[in-house]
């Protein structure tokens, strides 16, 4: 059974939305404009590239991150890696044609169905709305959060507001840099 992990740029109160000046959000580009570049901070983020075998994201993020990542050498190992987009209204003639390999997926059972393959962790980027129903149907095996020192108050989160059972997570790493950012790493508890 593969690993699904979530990661996340996130603001101490839980807002996701916007991290790196995508358009619409009013306090888009957070991570830029608001804190100090520590690049030890973003080891997490390379060893995501190296240990991911898929990356999974919503419509909204695939049509964020489709016409930019392909061609950023920061983002060149996603590239060789299959990728899926969870969507009831993309089509196939909407995928970009030189990001290699990508299957849309209908449901939260394709999901669940992907995960129960062979093969190594599937990363999940951006999309709140599917991080809410991977988190609500039992799906997230693991959170690498970013958390930085930011009260941003509206904007979309990572974590569902749905009325449910407690869900315990064991913190497996941690640290924190000299721009006061938290690198956390949670397992989901079954």
């Amino acid at each position: 059974m593969r690993t699904l992990i979530s990661t996340a740029f996130i603001s101490l109160d839980g807002v996701v939305e916007g991290p790196g000046g995508e358009p619409g959000y009013r306090n888009s580009g957070w991570t830029f404009k608001d804190i100090e570049f520590v690049p030890e901070a973003f080891e997490i983020k390379g060893r995501e590239q190296e240990e991911s075998a898929a990356v999974l994201m919503g419509r909204a993020s695939y049509e964020a991150f489709s016409p930019v990542w392909p061609d950023m050498a920061e983002f060149s190992h996603y590239k060789t890696l299959p990728k899926y987009v969870v969507s009831t209204t993309l089509t196939v003639d909407d995928l970009v044609s030189n990001w290699g390999e990508t299957t849309i997926l209908r449901s939260l059972d394709e999901v669940a169905a992907l995960k129960e393959t062979d093969g190594g962790p599937v990363i999940v980027h951006g999309s709140a709305s599917l991080n809410h129903a991977l988190s609500d149907a039992g799906l997230i095996d693991r959170y690498h959060l970013l958390v930085y020192p930011l009260l941003l108050g509206a904007g979309k989160r990572l974590f569902s507001a749905t009325d449910k059972d407690t869900q315990k997570l064991k913190l497996v790493e941690h640290e924190v840099y000299a721009n006061g950012v938290q690198k956390n790493v949670f397992d989901v508890v079954r």
